[in-house]
């Protein structure tokens, strides 16, 4: 599941830091504008200006029409529009034609120049970030294929230059990963048969490292330091740290916006969740690219959860009502429906307003189930809530 990630982020931004012999003339990373227009078209792709990004990446492409690398940088593109609605599936076609060009374009290097150092993380980074969809959408055993072969290209380079900052964050991911990931999922523990040991404090510090002297992938690195005490360490101090790192630099990016404030939710800060959420939601009403409507379905929700904790049920209301407007009921994941309903029924209790809480509860009832929430839902059915 999240293997297939570690290998393809752990590729895909390891050019452009050492002179390697991957064509005649070496790698189009030795070239100083290659460098200039991948370091400012990533700029602009995690700030979510598209088209900005896209039209950098283009100049790559027209320069070297054969390579790789511009077929790789047009999915990295579409990889970006994906990520803040995974449900949303209309991107995926692009994505994994641009990414088998990339796995063509690499293996007729290949067949010129076995050791084409170009070549092998290219065709490492499409198998990766391919393995990486693959696992959101299900595939785990073609995921799992993908990572196992793109997995030599990442401990390759690292084996290569140990001590360039950047080249660090591969390793690191899957150090910190290769322990993790069986302890959270123990059903994928069979998988690591066919993996090398990890470590995870090695994996912490050599993340850390890469956001403190890397140059191209110190945002990948302070977003995957992000979700490690986020969602495996539960330290939400040094999550929020690196979410701040992270807004500071990119403002325009919805993915990044929205972690800040569910990490502020889940620490129970609703005081800085509330704003976050608040802020979400007005830019997807304003049309700003990026806030889609699950990113809106999901502030809705938070905002709404936020005021009940202060006890401001008539606050939260509208929120909740907001939920099951068709647009965003069609675009947000199916537990913040199911648990809008549990709560919409929980507040109308509070405010005694037992007819409605009792209408609530059955439609709760009639969504797909989850954390308890039917279970809760036919309790509060039989005793309203708060008594």
């Amino acid at each position: 599941m999240m293997r297939s990630a570690i290998v393809g982020l752990a590729v895909a931004f390891l050019p452009g830091f050492a002179p390697v012999q991957a064509q005649p003339g070496g790698s189009i990373f030795d070239d100083p504008v290659v460098r200039t227009e991948v370091s400012e078209g990533l700029d602009r792709l995690y700030n979510m200006e598209f088209e900005a990004a896209a039209r950098r990446f283009e100049h790559i492409a027209q320069r070297y029409p054969e390579h790789p690398g511009g077929p790789f940088l047009e999915a990295l593109n579409v990889w970006w529009k994906i990520l803040p609605d995974l449900s949303d599936e209309t991107h995926d076609a692009a994505f994994y034609a641009a990414m088998e060009e990339v796995i063509e374009r690499s293996d007729r290097l290949l067949k010129q120049d076995p050791d084409a150092f170009d070549a092998m993380f290219f065709k490492g980074a499409a198998l990766g970030f391919r393995g990486r969809l693959r696992s959101n959408r299900g595939e785990w055993l073609k995921a799992a294929r993908d990572g196992l072969r793109a997995m030599d290209y990442v401990l390759d380079v690292v084996k290569r230059e140990p001590d360039v900052a950047d080249y660090a964050f591969g390793k690191g991911m899957y150090d910190y990963y290769a322990v993790a990931i069986p302890e959270k999922y123990p059903l994928l523990k069979p998988l690591m048969i066919f993996f090398p040991d990890g470590d995870r404090e090695r994996g912490i510090e050599s993340l850390r490292r890469t956001v403190r002297d890397g140059q191209f992938i110190r945002t990948e690195a302070a977003y995957f330091l992000l979700q490690i005490y986020y969602l495996f360490e539960n330290d939400f101090g040094q999550s929020i740290e690196y979410a701040t790192w992270l807004r500071e630099r990119y403002p325009g990016n919805s993915f990044f916006h929205t972690i800040e404030g569910r990490i502020y939710a889940r620490w129970g800060r609703w005081r800085h969740a509330i704003p976050v959420f608040e802020e979400v939601y007005a830019r997807h009403t304003a049309g700003q690219t990026g806030y889609n409507a699950s990113l809106a379905g999901q502030a809705l929700f938070f905002m709404a959860r936020g005021r009940m904790a202060y006890g401001e049920y008539e606050a939260a209301l509208p929120h909740l009502d907001a939920l099951q407007e068709p647009a965003i009921r069609e675009a947000v994941d199916y537990p913040f429906i199911t648990m809008g309903r549990l709560y919409a029924g929980m507040a109308h209790d509070a405010l005694g307003r037992r007819d409605q809480a009792v209408a609530s509860y059955r439609e709760a009832l009639t969504t797909k189930d989850w954390s308890n929430a039917h279970e809760r839902a036919r309790r509060y059915l039989e005793m309203p809530y708060g008594q």
